[in-house]
């Protein structure tokens, strides 16, 4: 028997959007974070250093355009497969 999906109301379909694109730049942003404490770096940085390269406005704005992109594949796919 086919998966039959409830309908969602529209502030549960907000903040299910909302979990979901904010768990996408959670993890935009850790990727970025261990980039810069890998083998290769050419020198040792604190933690702090490390946000302070990581946490700009053109990360952000690269994280929210992802973030929407990736929420817009995962809701076509959950919907027609």
């Amino acid at each position: 028997m086919p998966y039959q999906s409830k309908p969602l109301k529209p502030l549960k379909r907000f903040y299910r959007a909302l979990i979901e694109i904010g768990f996408i730049i959670f993890l935009f942003y850790s990727n970025l974070l261990m980039g810069e404490f890998n083998r290769d770096s050419p020198h040792r940085v604190s933690l702090l250093a490390a946000m302070r390269d990581v946490v700009t406005w053109e990360n952000f704005l690269i994280a929210n355009i992802s973030a929407m992109i990736g929420y817009g594949v995962f809701e076509f796919l959950r919907r027609s497969v």
